[in-house]
């Protein structure tokens, strides 16, 4: 069987607000509750397993692959809610996107810090 991510953890001050948050931008069904984890299923079979853990969260990035027709609707959403994104990760580059490799990127922050990003055209074309 060849290797495939399964699930990371994905540290957050608050647990809930944060995988709403997730779930509500990306357009995912609600988070389940598994043990101290919030799950949100991405539609890979992969996961993000939120977890509570206080005020000190350092920084990860989370790139999210989506189809041109998502992204749309995630950008909608990311401008609705009145969030920064950029066109690059060192958020240079405020209200723009990118057309790398032929797609689409952009990148925002969640309530934690986090990096996150989608692109419609996986890195290297």
């Amino acid at each position: 069987m060849p290797v495939h991510l399964n699930h990371t953890i994905v540290a957050a001050r608050d647990r809930d607000a944060t995988a709403e948050f997730l779930t509500d931008v990306l357009g995912l069904p609600p988070a389940t509750t598994f043990g101290p984890f919030k799950v949100v299923s991405l539609g890979n079979g992969v996961s993000l397993d939120v977890v509570q853990a206080g005020p000190d969260v350092p920084s990860q990035h989370y790139a999210f692959l989506v189809g041109e027709d998502e992204f749309d609707e995630i950008w909608g959403r990311i401008k609705r809610y009145g969030l920064t994104y950029y066109a690059d990760p060192y958020h240079r580059q405020a209200g723009q996107i990118n057309t790398n490799d032929g797609g689409r990127g952009l990148y925002w922050l969640d309530p934690n810090g986090h990096n996150l990003e989608i692109i419609t055209v996986p890195y290297g074309g």
